[in-house]
This record gives structure tokens, sequence and C-alpha cells, in this order.
């Protein structure tokens, strides 16, 4: 397919000045976290894979909510110092920190808990459903998995365009559609495929002191196997 430049993709424009634009894979996520202080339940897992956005969407939450983000690993001490009446907290990768160890259940449980109390808010971030992070304290597996789910889905065609625009520009490459049409049928159909591609097209013309060509993308592809 041709891939058009300007893409006319939504975008909204973080606190740090990122781009984040809104596609199908990502709506239902961005609507639920700016459907905030009006959650169904005082939790919120943000899920995606890699370098999906869930970062920038808790970014977001956090600028909303005015949240504290809390370390996986500081959660039992920060938690019994928090002394806001209706807190917000954020804790991202939390299936990661869980898997690692760096987590502690019990300790992630009685957050859980503390912060429902107090009427407040948690967001937690990871790549698969609370339902398969493999928790194995019950009390709070069975919180996890009632937990309400904005899922950030595999991009889309016109999004994965967009993201590689943008990560070009971000890196003063030029873009030009008849890279774009040549790179991205080859790649990763993800987010981490995107970004693994332009750091590598960065890498080729900044050694090479050329400018991004179909010519330098073909030779960067195939060096990579694709």
């Amino acid at each position: 397919m041709m891939y058009q430049l300007p893409l006319d993709l939504p975008h909204r424009q973080s606190f740090r000045g990122e781009d984040f634009f809104i596609a199908p894979s990502n709506a239902a996520a961005v609507a639920m976290i700016d459907h905030w202080p009006d959650w169904s339940s005082h939790a919120l897992a943000v899920i995606g894979p890699p370098a999906s956005g869930k970062s920038h969407l808790a970014a977001v939450w956090q600028q909303k909510s005015g949240a504290d983000r809390v370390a996986p690993e500081n959660i039992g001490a920060r938690s019994r110092l928090m002394i806001k009446p209706h807190p917000a907290v954020i804790v991202e990768d939390a299936d990661k920190a869980l898997a690692e160890g760096r987590l502690d259940p019990v300790d992630f449980f009685h957050l859980y808990n503390w912060i429902r109390e107090r009427q407040g808010h948690l967001l937690i971030s990871g790549r698969l459903p609370p339902a398969r992070w493999g928790v194995r304290l019950n009390d709070l597996r069975s919180r996890l998995i009632a937990t309400p789910v904005a899922a950030i889905e595999a991009p889309d065609d016109a999004l994965l365009a967009a993201l590689m625009v943008k990560r070009l520009n971000d890196r003063q490459l030029r873009t030009d559609p008849k890279v774009l049409d040549y790179v991205l049928p080859r790649i990763e159909r993800s987010f981490d495929g995107v970004e693994q591609i332009v750091a590598a097209l960065d890498k080729a013309s900044l050694s090479q002191k050329k400018p991004l060509t179909l010519p330098l993308a073909r030779a960067v592809l195939a060096a990579a196997g694709l």
C-alpha cells in the first residue's frame, strides 16, 4: 500500500511535548483515561505491547489526577507514608516487577486495599491482562482479575506509518514516502518494531554521514535479514 504524507491521525500533546496518535488500536484506552474520575472501579490496568504508549497515558493521568508514581520495589514503605485523603498512585510494569520479584505481592495487596479504603485511584500497567500475570496470592489475584482493563491493541497500518514518521522526525531524518513504502511492509508490525528499525536507520545515516534514502533503507533492512 502507499503511505501518504501528512498522515491525518488525531493526536494529543502531552505536558512533556510528546505526540500521541489516537487510532482504533488505542482509542478505547484513551477514552478510559479521559473518563477519570468517573471510573467503574478505583483501579485501572493499562495493558499493551512495549513502546505502545502505556507510559504516555500514565503521564496524562498523572497530570489530571496529581498521582504519585511509585517504584514497585518501594511500595511497602511508600504506602505506609502516604497521607493524602484520596490518594492517586501509578505502578508501571507491575507484571514484570512481580515476575522479577521486585514487587512483593503482599505489599501490592495492601496498597490495593489501602487506596480503595481511602476512595483513591490506582493505575497499573503491564503487557498482559492482570488475569494472566500468574499471581499466586489468592486475595491479590482475585482483585487483579476484577480490575477493569484499558487495552492498547496491535497498531494498524495508519498508526504504524504515523509512528514511523514521528520517530524519524524526532531524529531529524527526512521522511520520504518511498522509504515508508519499502520499510513498513517488511518490518515486525509492532510498536517495538518501528522503534528498532528507526534506531537502525538513524545509526546507519549517522555512521555513513548520508541522508535517509531508499538505497540506504534497503541496505539496513538487508543487513537485518528483512
